[in-house]
């Protein structure tokens, strides 16, 4: 188990540039968008190839290390204070620190779905979906927003959507908690509504 972990950890590696000479104090290069997009890249490769949960456990949270590396510290604050807010059941607080977050950080993937499960919250499905639509724009990786859309497809009555969004998020993090069990929980929930 262990040489699989360190493969995972390898693959998340950057890649070193191998100079001929040596410099005598290398300065840190600037993580640009780009980089991040391809450490992210590789990032996602290892989720899906993840040997088991505690490898997918690693690589997922150095995906998120990624995402947050792109968010400014006073969006970061935003964020953090609406999740503080839902998670004290103030919704209506909550949604409106993810609007400033909004407001400030528009291409942040995570501010349209946490947005989403407030609006969620407050009983706002179109809004909900809306955000989710676009936190899934920005990038269509963000397996969490998928199970939120999932979730709140189910509690439409969309059940065989849900399954779909569900197992997008799946195929995504194959070995995301508690993932095949929820997929079999909705999958007979299908095909008994199919009967």
């Amino acid at each position: 188990m262990l040489p699989a972990l360190a493969l995972l950890l390898l693959l998340l590696a950057p890649v070193a540039s191998h100079a001929q000479a040596p410099t005598p104090t290398p300065a840190p290069l600037p993580r640009g968008a780009e980089a991040r997009r391809a450490e992210l890249d590789r990032a996602f490769a290892a989720l899906k190839d993840a040997p088991d949960a505690a490898g997918a456990a690693l690589v997922e949270a150095r995906i998120r290390q990624l995402w947050a590396q792109a968010i400014t510290p006073s969006v970061t604050l935003l964020l953090r204070r609406g999740v503080r807010n839902l998670e004290a059941d103030q919704a209506e607080d909550a949604l409106e620190d993810f609007d400033a977050a909004i407001t400030l950080g528009p291409e942040v993937a995570e501010a349209w779905h946490l947005r989403a499960q407030a609006q969620a919250r407050l009983g706002e499905a179109a809004a909900a979906a809306r955000d989710l639509q676009e936190s899934l724009r920005l990038e269509p990786r963000n397996w969490g927003a998928l199970l939120t859309l999932a979730a709140l497809q189910q509690e439409l009555g969309n059940t065989a959507g849900a399954l779909r969004s569900l197992d997008a998020a799946l195929a995504i993090h194959p070995k995301l908690p508690g993932g095949a069990a929820r997929r079999e929980e909705l999958r007979r929930k299908v095909e008994g509504d199919a009967t």
